[in-house]
């Protein structure tokens, strides 16, 4: 499994255990792939995955809530 694949599967998983639609929890896992594309580095040792989902769940819950009105 690639670092991308793994970034992308388990910011699913997650998105969805918060209660994101599956669509919305797919657009944050593109965001996530995005930010680790463009990221040199991690705010901390060891914290690339967390960044990555950070950044998922702002783009999640901004896409969550124009999806429910």
């Amino acid at each position: 499994m690639t670092p991308v694949q793994f970034i992308e599967k388990n910011v699913i998983s997650e998105l969805v255990r918060l209660g994101f639609d599956v669509d919305v929890a797919h657009i944050g896992a593109r965001e996530a792939v995005n930010y680790y594309h463009r990221s040199s580095s991690a705010s901390g040792k060891s914290k690339m995955f967390d960044d990555c989902l950070n950044i998922a769940k702002a783009w999640a819950t901004k896409c969550q809530s124009k999806k429910k009105k």
